[in-house]
């Protein structure tokens, strides 16, 4: 098992601040801290997800997605560390499609709601969406 964490707080951010991994401290409102808080909720949500049953594919491709959060969340608190690669999005694009492939085509938006599990979903869904948003506010932060 991992080292697990003795307490929650640490006191070190009563200023205002926070540390990333390289050690570096910065503010609790700097975009790097929006985005590592909003990917976490990202994680948070998808965890809802799975809280129901789920078909076993779906239940495999969140999990997959959880550890790839997780991933992004190390990339984001060390600044120049790059863990998520372009296969791991092209491995998400490939089960997308394949979930896609199964379904009828889509005429309308869907009205979120509907079943706890469904509406977990959309939760997610809308969340993602946020944390992209804190992805690219970011990396024009950063020149990047």
């Amino acid at each position: 098992m991992g080292h697990r964490l003795s307490r929650i707080y640490t006191r070190t951010g009563d200023d205002g601040t926070t540390g990333l991994g390289d050690g570096t401290r910065v503010g609790k409102d700097d975009p790097r801290v929006a985005a590592m808080g909003t990917v976490d909720e990202l994680n948070s949500a998808v965890g809802r997800v799975l809280a129901h049953e789920v078909p076993a594919p779906v239940r495999d491709c969140l999990e997959r997605v959880q550890h790839d959060l997780f991933d992004l969340g190390a990339e984001l608190c060390l600044p120049g560390v790059t863990k998520v690669a372009e296969t791991h999005v092209e491995r998400l694009e490939r089960e997308l499609d394949a979930f896609n492939a199964d379904l009828p085509p889509l005429k309308e938006f869907i009205l979120p709601g509907g079943a706890i599990a469904a509406a977990d979903a959309h939760v997610a869904r809308t969340v993602c969406r946020r944390a992209e948003r804190t992805l690219v506010s970011l990396g024009k932060a950063e020149g990047g």
